[in-house]
């Protein structure tokens, strides 16, 4: 594969979280409209793709992760007339359109499970999805009153679940009761797969973001699970279970998922089409080649950076490590926030962010509000700066450009994600990273969320906003030097003026102690992170006759050679 002949390979994708976005017609929710009322912005961020998370119709118990059809938009979103105008209005900015693809599982209102509900055991329509009998009750007064195995949900509780009780079979859903798992084994669920790829991509669409790859395919007898080591999180069992958790069964999936792909742009030459898993391999860059090939992913996020503390040693293992998939003729993909995990200015702002013993992927389990928001600023800003830099694609996460905090105070009536309901609230869940987006510090638009007549108070967002969301409004950033949107817009101009030129060899270098510090062709990167400024050595080769172009806190570029606390700047040589 020739690495620099794709878009993908160094593109900046821009995730849309749809319910949380822009709402253009008034009623608390995002929608494709507002999505393409917000066009112009996103191009004047300089971004080359959107990656929508999914707008199927659901029931929105999971917030579009519980697919009810593949084949269409919710309607609370839109309807497809709305999709294709998006694609246009996109298409004329230059911006690419992803989807997300759910294959794991789909809605338990999704026709084929109904179906299958209503079916006997052994019945073909079951056969699309694990059901399997049940074992004896403790007491043995029921033949199949447990579960079939022992295995545990991903969002907390078992994850079998009875038909009925007078049904003697239960069903899998890995995340939750209500999102039963396919078996991709069945020649029905393969068929259909193939044509919700096609059938988007005859709309226009460019690729697919892969939602939990881990989890597809799973031992054909499924055992019992092993034991867990003691003190493993109720939420990471489901992931200790080498049953269902990276199976070779999965390759198998991708594999079709692949060939579809490759039929497909075979049949309309000049489509340069993609697919992108999102998986925790945690460390593995062996594991991700076994996904990463001419056979199956394109990309896969390189989640270890995200997952890193403020440590550099971390950091340095982090992007090494995920460096290393360049070598089978793929690039990494980069992210530091997404709609399940805290936002990093809130992830790096906490004291434990210095602990080398930190995993900072906390979303579902950290409660406290102890956070220094001004360290964490400072901290994210200079890690997307050292992000920015690194061969392979970026993905950002809405409303990261502007600084924005997690919202961690969202009342327990108010909040919807099934984490929190499914672990009877031990878990806080992913709702503070979703909170609706400040556009302007209007409160009686929602802070410009929602579009309302000038005389009307928008209604209440799906998901409070806090009273102090207008601070970080896109309207009080714009245009100000040295904010974090004007920032981004910086950076990413950068990345294509200084970065993406100098081709795809790089290598994390030694600077110092307390430098983080990559070298790519002409461009060095170098990251402090401590509390300290720290002057570098300009006679050290990899900076001799350097010259400073880019700096995450602008006003420290007037200080030659010295990298303050918590800051990253660029050279060119």
């Amino acid at each position: 594969m020739n690495s620099e002949q794709h878009w993908w390979q160094n593109a900046v994708v821009y995730q849309v979280y749809v319910r949380s976005f822009a709402d253009a017609n008034g009623d608390g929710v995002g929608d494709l409209a507002g999505i393409r009322n917000r066009v112009d912005y996103l191009a004047a961020l300089g971004v080359d793709a959107i990656w929508l998370n999914p707008c199927y119709p659901s029931p929105q118990r999971d917030h579009g992760y519980d697919v009810a059809n593949y084949l269409a938009i919710h309607d609370e979103y839109g309807d497809m007339d709305e999709f294709d105008a998006l694609l246009a209005e996109a298409g004329d900015h230059g911006i690419k359109i992803l989807m997300d693809l759910v294959p794991n599982h789909c809605s338990n209102d999704y026709q084929w499970f109904v179906d299958a509900l209503a079916a006997p055991a052994g019945s073909a329509e079951r056969a699309r999805f694990y059901f399997r009998d049940g074992r004896p009750s403790d007491d043995g007064a029921d033949p199949h009153g447990n579960p079939p195995n022992n295995w545990m949900a991903a969002f907390g509780g078992s994850a079998w679940t009875r038909v009925a009780a007078d049904d003697p079979q239960w069903y899998l859903g890995t995340f939750t009761p209500h999102q039963p798992d396919f078996d991709h084994t069945n020649l029905d669920v393969q068929q259909m797969f193939a044509e919700v790829l096609e059938f988007w991509f005859d709309r226009g669409v460019e690729g697919f973001r892969v939602d939990a790859i881990s989890p597809v395919g799973k031992d054909a007898n499924l055992p019992d699970a092993p034991p867990v080591a003691d003190g493993t999180d109720m939420l990471q069992v489901t992931w200790e279970n080498p049953f269902t958790v990276f199976r070779p069964e999965g390759h198998d999936v991708w594999r079709r998922f692949r060939q579809t792909i490759n039929d497909y742009m075979e049949r309309h030459p000049g489509r340069d089409l993609m697919m992108v898993a999102e998986a925790y391999m945690n460390g593995r860059p062996d594991l991700m080649a076994a996904f990463v090939n001419d056979g199956q992913f394109h990309q896969a996020f390189a989640f270890d950076l995200l997952l890193s503390p403020w440590v550099k040693s971390e950091i340095e293992r982090a992007i090494g490590d995920s460096l290393d998939i360049m070598r089978i003729g793929s690039t990494p993909t980069w992210t530091l926030n997404n709609h399940d995990v805290q936002r990093v200015v809130t992830r790096l702002g906490r004291a434990s962010a210095t602990d080398p013993n930190t995993v900072t992927n906390n979303a579902l389990v950290v409660r406290d509000s102890n956070v220094d928001v001004d360290v964490g600023e400072r901290r994210s800003r200079a890690l997307i700066s050292l992000a920015m830099a690194l061969p392979g694609s970026l993905y950002l996460y809405m409303g990261e450009e502007l600084g924005l905090p997690e919202v961690l105070d969202v009342p327990a009536d108010r909040r919807e994600d099934p984490v929190f309901h499914q672990t009877n609230g031990e878990r806080i869940g992913r709702d503070g990273c979703r909170i609706p987006l400040p556009w302007t510090d209007d409160p009686t638009s929602a802070f410009g969320f929602s579009t309302v007549p000038s005389d009307a108070s928008a209604p209440e967002p799906w998901l409070p906003q806090p009273e102090w969301w207008g601070q970080s409004a896109v309207t009080e950033l714009d245009g100000v030097e040295g904010s974090t949107l004007e920032l981004y817009r910086e950076l990413i101009a950068a990345r294509r003026d200084h970065a993406t030129p100098q081709g795809l060899v790089a290598a994390v270098i030694q600077l110092g102690d307390g430098l983080v510090a990559v070298r790519r062709g002409d461009l060095a990167v170098v990251t402090n992170v401590t509390d300290t400024a720290i002057a570098l050595d300009m006679s050290d080769p990899h900076l001799s006759i350097a010259t400073p172009v880019f700096a995450s806190e602008g006003a420290e570029m007037h200080t030659p050679g010295v990298i303050p606390p918590d800051a990253t700047i660029w050279f060119v040589s």
